[in-house]
């Protein structure tokens, strides 16, 4: 016990409570996952039905791996790399949706030669994203009211990678929009000058809705959810899955409505949550999501660097967003979206970029623990009052 106390020590830095909430929800995933896919797997691979359940067990110990490595490098360089990262971007996204797979009339894949491995570049756009503004944020602190220098750039690059994002995934598009303002009020950005960001990423939405390849499923969707008249089918099987799984679900491995629910290993893996584990299983995962939330906003409060605050501030923000609204589709507050929850989806890129993001958040919590910075009270105090100021 203490060699391992010891070697988890040296090797697992930054915040211990983000390290078990994310162990704990690699276990779930693993779980829920191998028996949303059981009768999937029985069909497609021949009667054998851990096919599923050993790629998945792969990608999520791949995603800690690389969450591991992400938390190894300091924080500091993530600055430089995500403008690297964004400038890739813009060409990927561009050719991603001229020239990608096509998967439910939307090109949101491309394939990497040689390994022809398939990911979505949406997922590196994001990141590189919410990174950079966090940089940009970071380096204007002093200027933050100057329009040209400090607002521009971080529009135009809003304004730019919603669009392209939004030509194909729409949710996406949103979600980082409404992570990029949460950003940037945190970043001390003049109310003005956010209310012009929301122009611009309106205008930026509206140009993908029209000349993008989603724009019939986006208003169908609105429309769908707004409408008393019919349920979707899928919300339909969802809400079964919900209302028969009661206060303490069926147990494991006993899910129904995995046979007739949609991608129920992915978009509507929260109702399989609470099917099987019942209103108290699917509260505990809402709870551990909430849990990283305060987590990663307590690293604002007590960093005394403004660039390690803002990107992991942005970074949790994205992730419970995601989570948030994969849950909201499940139990019918909100239009179905496609989007998986992270950490728990089955799915090889959502998987591995969850990871980066988690990684960074915990090499922005390690940094600030090596220089002395642990969060005690008077720290989180005055760095309140500076934000405040």
């Amino acid at each position: 016990m203490v060699a391992v106390k010891t070697w988890i020590d040296k090797n697992l830095k930054g915040d211990p409570i983000i390290w078990g909430i994310v162990m704990v929800l690699s276990i779930v995933s693993i779980l829920v996952v191998y028996s949303a896919t059981g009768t999937l797997a029985y069909r497609r691979m021949g009667g054998n039905t851990e096919a599923y359940l050993i790629k998945h067990s792969f990608l999520v110990l791949l995603s800690l791996v690389v969450m591991w490595g992400a938390h190894k490098l300091p924080y500091k360089y993530y600055s430089k790399l995500s403008l690297m990262a964004l400038w890739v971007s813009v060409p990927l996204l561009a050719i991603t949706y001229l020239f990608g797979s096509n998967v439910n009339d939307a090109n949101r894949w491309l394939t990497i030669p040689l390994i022809n491995q398939a990911f979505q570049p949406s997922d590196l756009a994001k990141l590189a994203l919410i990174a950079a503004v966090a940089g940009m944020l970071a380096k204007r602190q002093k200027n933050i009211q100057d329009f040209k220098r400090t607002f521009i750039p971080v529009m135009i690059w809003i304004g730019m990678i919603c669009m392209l994002i939004g030509l194909a995934n729409m949710s996406t598009a949103v979600m980082l929009l409404c992570t990029c303002l949460l950003l940037m009020f945190i970043g001390r950005v003049p109310v003005k000058f956010l209310i012009a960001v929301c122009l611009i990423g309106f205008l930026a939405l509206t140009s993908a809705i029209f000349l993008g390849q989603r724009g019939g499923t986006f208003f169908s969707r609105i429309e769908n959810f707004m409408s008393e008249e019919e349920i979707p089918y899928q919300a339909q099987q969802s809400y079964m899955a919900i209302a028969t799984g009661g206060i303490a679900g069926k147990g494991p491995g006993n899910s129904e409505q995995r046979n007739s629910l949609p991608h129920p290993y992915s978009d509507f893996i929260y109702a399989i949550i609470i099917e099987e584990y019942g209103m108290i299983g699917g509260g505990v995962v809402l709870f551990l999501y909430l849990a990283l939330l305060y987590r990663g906003m307590r690293v604002v409060a007590v960093s005394n660097r403004p660039f390690g605050g803002l990107l992991s501030a942005g970074l949790s923000f994205a992730l419970v967003i995601q989570a948030m609204v994969n849950m909201a589709v499940a139990v019918g507050l909100g239009p179905i979206t496609g989007q998986p929850l992270p950490l728990l989806s089955m799915g090889g890129t959502s998987l591995l970029f969850t990871g980066i993001s988690l990684g960074i958040i915990l090499s922005v919590s390690r940094g600030d623990q090596e220089d002395g910075f642990a969060g005690d009270a008077n720290t989180i105090r005055k760095n309140a009052m500076q934000m405040a100021q």
